[in-house]
Protein backbone atom coordinates (compact mmCIF):
# COMPACT_ATOMS: atom_id res chain seq x y z
CA UNK A 1 0.00 0.00 0.00
CA UNK A 2 0.73 3.42 -1.17
CA UNK A 3 0.24 6.38 1.58
CA UNK A 4 -1.58 9.10 -0.70
CA UNK A 5 0.41 11.83 -1.47
CA UNK A 6 -0.22 15.24 -2.02
CA UNK A 7 0.68 18.32 -5.02
CA UNK A 8 -0.08 20.94 -6.20
CA UNK A 9 -0.02 23.47 -3.84
CA UNK A 10 1.62 27.03 -3.95
CA UNK A 11 1.07 30.74 -3.41
CA UNK A 12 -1.31 32.03 -5.19
CA UNK A 13 -2.57 35.83 -5.30
CA UNK A 14 -7.02 36.24 -4.88
CA UNK A 15 -9.06 35.54 -7.22
CA UNK A 16 -6.61 32.69 -8.50
CA UNK A 17 -6.56 29.17 -8.87
CA UNK A 18 -4.82 25.74 -8.24
CA UNK A 19 -4.78 22.39 -8.71
CA UNK A 20 -3.86 19.45 -5.67
CA UNK A 21 -3.43 16.06 -7.16
CA UNK A 22 -3.37 13.26 -4.18
CA UNK A 23 -1.84 9.64 -6.15
CA UNK A 24 -2.29 6.54 -3.93
CA UNK A 25 -2.38 2.81 -4.44
CA UNK A 26 -4.39 1.14 -6.39
CA UNK A 27 -5.71 -0.82 -3.27
CA UNK A 28 -6.50 1.94 -1.79
CA UNK A 29 -7.77 4.09 -4.27
CA UNK A 30 -10.23 1.93 -5.94
CA UNK A 31 -13.36 1.26 -3.35
CA UNK A 32 -12.58 4.40 -1.00
CA UNK A 33 -14.28 7.79 -0.60
CA UNK A 34 -11.30 10.36 -1.55
CA UNK A 35 -11.58 13.25 0.78
CA UNK A 36 -9.80 16.59 0.82
CA UNK A 37 -9.48 18.40 4.16
CA UNK A 38 -7.90 21.55 5.11
CA UNK A 39 -6.13 23.00 8.62
CA UNK A 40 -4.89 26.41 9.00
CA UNK A 41 -3.01 27.56 11.82
CA UNK A 42 -5.24 27.34 15.13
CA UNK A 43 -7.85 26.03 13.87
CA UNK A 44 -9.01 22.39 13.50
CA UNK A 45 -8.32 19.97 10.34
CA UNK A 46 -12.06 20.64 8.42
CA UNK A 47 -13.57 18.91 5.79
CA UNK A 48 -13.35 20.33 2.50
CA UNK A 49 -14.68 17.98 -0.51
CA UNK A 50 -15.65 14.37 -0.78
CA UNK A 51 -16.15 11.57 -3.65
CA UNK A 52 -17.72 8.63 -3.54
CA UNK A 53 -15.90 5.52 -5.45
CA UNK A 54 -19.20 6.00 -7.53
CA UNK A 55 -18.70 9.70 -8.05
CA UNK A 56 -21.01 11.36 -5.73
CA UNK A 57 -19.24 14.42 -4.51
CA UNK A 58 -20.39 16.56 -1.50
CA UNK A 59 -18.54 19.64 -0.63
CA UNK A 60 -18.25 21.98 2.56
CA UNK A 61 -20.35 25.14 2.24
CA UNK A 62 -17.65 27.10 2.19
CA UNK A 63 -16.46 26.37 -1.12
CA UNK A 64 -19.16 25.44 -2.91
CA UNK A 65 -18.90 26.64 -6.78
CA UNK A 66 -15.46 27.69 -6.21
CA UNK A 67 -13.60 24.04 -5.42
CA UNK A 68 -14.54 20.80 -7.81
CA UNK A 69 -13.37 17.29 -6.40
CA UNK A 70 -12.81 14.90 -9.17
CA UNK A 71 -11.22 11.30 -9.12
CA UNK A 72 -9.44 9.58 -12.32
CA UNK A 73 -9.41 5.54 -11.64
CA UNK A 74 -6.87 5.16 -14.23
CA UNK A 75 -4.35 6.46 -12.42
CA UNK A 76 -5.46 6.35 -9.31
CA UNK A 77 -5.43 9.83 -8.83
CA UNK A 78 -8.08 12.44 -6.51
CA UNK A 79 -8.29 16.06 -7.70
CA UNK A 80 -9.32 19.57 -6.34
CA UNK A 81 -9.65 22.33 -8.48
CA UNK A 82 -9.53 25.49 -6.58
CA UNK A 83 -11.21 28.58 -8.52
CA UNK A 84 -11.70 32.24 -7.10
CA UNK A 85 -9.39 31.39 -4.32
CA UNK A 86 -9.76 33.95 -0.63
CA UNK A 87 -7.32 34.60 1.46
CA UNK A 88 -9.31 32.69 4.30
CA UNK A 89 -8.68 29.35 1.89
CA UNK A 90 -5.20 29.50 3.25
CA UNK A 91 -4.25 26.51 5.07
CA UNK A 92 -2.35 22.84 5.13
CA UNK A 93 -4.55 20.76 2.48
CA UNK A 94 -4.46 16.94 3.40
CA UNK A 95 -6.30 13.91 1.05
CA UNK A 96 -7.79 10.96 2.51
CA UNK A 97 -8.71 8.01 1.67
CA UNK A 98 -11.86 6.25 3.52
CA UNK A 99 -10.91 8.49 6.58
CA UNK A 100 -7.52 5.29 7.11
CA UNK A 101 -4.88 6.81 4.67
CA UNK A 102 -4.05 10.39 5.12
CA UNK A 103 -1.38 12.36 3.23
CA UNK A 104 1.23 14.77 4.50
CA UNK A 105 -0.41 17.35 3.49
CA UNK A 106 0.34 20.38 1.08
CA UNK A 107 0.57 23.99 1.67
CA UNK A 108 -1.78 26.36 -0.27
CA UNK A 109 -1.10 30.35 0.65
CA UNK A 110 -3.31 32.76 -0.97
CA UNK A 111 -2.27 36.32 -0.77
CA UNK A 112 -4.56 39.32 -0.95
Amino acid sequence: QVQPVESGGGLVQAGGSLRLSCATSRSIFCCNTMGWYRQAPGNQREFVASITAGGSTNYADSVKGRFTISRDNARNTAYLQMNSLKPEDTAVYYCAAALRFWGQGTQVTVSS
